[in-house]
């Protein structure tokens, strides 16, 4: 270490001139270096239960979660790199104008997407927050910048969102307009089947039928043995005999009669009960449907933010670059490390015959 010290003291005069030449011409840059302005805007992803109508009105089994979890972060995060963001803030704030960019060139497209980047930053902190940043020379431009962008970032998501809720609605419309026509059908079968039946209403018709033919058939068979005894009687006038034989024909037609209509509601009853339940299924099944739809109709009109505001972004009053001082400072280490490795390599080989070396001799 001697030697290495004895070196850079012979030759301080020549490093310090190499540091400060070093020195002053990285302040000499760094002056003319563009100043930039950060601001940064910090939010947290929200969860995508709170737009679930089975959860949102209480219908679920689970509770809601309002912050979102990794999943829910990385989607934020891939949209906020997306094409689509890109575009909007290369369309709202003119970035090819601003950036100095020829939209001519066939280039233009990648090299205001690479310039965007550049200046842009969105990531993850240690919290599971998001922190998005955008570095401008214009103070105001940046804070408005990173306003747009999160607000872009929780449009997009929202849009997502309710891109797949419109395609529930639209599933359930759809099944619900065909209930409706199944419901119809089953309507007119079942009046059709009651008309040629004449069911209407089972169960009391059939107490009804039943028990006036029970009725019948018992004046029947009184009227049947009153007319037997009459006959084996004597004395009896053959008006009365006459009488009892028409009443006994009448009662046996109205017997007849009312058999045949029991009959006809028996049959006819299985058939409106079977219509009668798939007609009540469907209804009760299609008020099911029209209360969901309801349901994601108020979840998709709500408007349920896909990001929570943490910090809002301010203009910023200090600038984020050039670091001057850092610049000046790191020139003139590199210069001096530099400046002595340069000097120890002359010192060791200031005895070696590089023409002879070079020329093989």
């Amino acid at each position: 270490m001697l030697g290495v010290l004895r070196t850079i003291f012979k030759w301080k005069r020549q490093l310090i001139i190499l540091c400060l030449i070093a020195g002053a011409g990285s302040a000499v840059i760094s002056l003319i270096l563009p100043v930039y302005y950060q601001a940064t805007s910090v939010f947290l992803a929200t969860s995508p239960d709170q737009t679930k109508p089975e959860l949102l009105f209480g219908s679920g089994l689970f509770e809601p979660e309002y912050y979102g979890g990794a999943p829910d972060i990385d989607r934020i995060l891939i949209i906020a790199e997306s094409n689509e963001l890109v575009n909007f803030m290369v369309d709202s704030f003119d970035l090819y104008d601003h950036y100095r960019i020829k939209k001519e060139s066939t280039k233009a497209p990648y090299s205001v997407r690479l310039a965007f980047f550049d200046l842009y930053d969105v990531k993850k902190d240690k919290r599971d927050a998001i922190e998005l940043s955008i570095e401008d020379r214009d103070r105001e431009q940046a804070a408005k910048m990173v306003m747009a962008a999160r607000e872009k970032i929780n449009q997009i998501s929202q849009n997502l969102i309710k891109t797949s809720q419109l395609r529930t609605i639209r599933t359930y419309e759809a099944s619900i307009a065909q209930k409706e026509q199944q419901l119809r059908l089953l309507s007119d079968t079942l009046v059709e089947i009651r008309k040629k039946f004449g069911v209407y209403n089972s169960e009391a018709q059939t107490e009804s039928l039943t028990a006036q033919l029970s009725e019948s058939q018992s004046k029947l068979t009184y009227t049947k043995g009153r007319l037997e005894a009459s006959k084996q009687t004597q004395g009896v006038k053959r008006d009365t005999l006459i009488m009892l034989t028409t009443r006994l024909v009448g009662l046996e037609r109205e017997v007849a009669q009312l058999q045949g209509r029991l009959d006809t509601l028996n049959s006819g009853i299985a058939q409106v009960s079977i219509i009668e339940k798939q007609y009540y299924e469907s209804n009760d099944n299609l008020s099911k449907e029209k209360a969901k739809l309801k349901q994601y109709q108020a979840a998709y009109t709500a408007d349920i933010p896909a990001l929570l505001l943490v910090e809002e972004a301010e203009i910023p009053v200090v600038k984020s670059r050039p670091r001057r001082t850092l610049i000046v400072l790191a020139a003139t280490v590199i210069a001096f490390v530099f400046g002595i490795f340069g000097v120890l390599m002359i010192e060791n080989y200031k005895d070696v015959n590089w023409r002879e070396i070079y020329y093989g001799r």
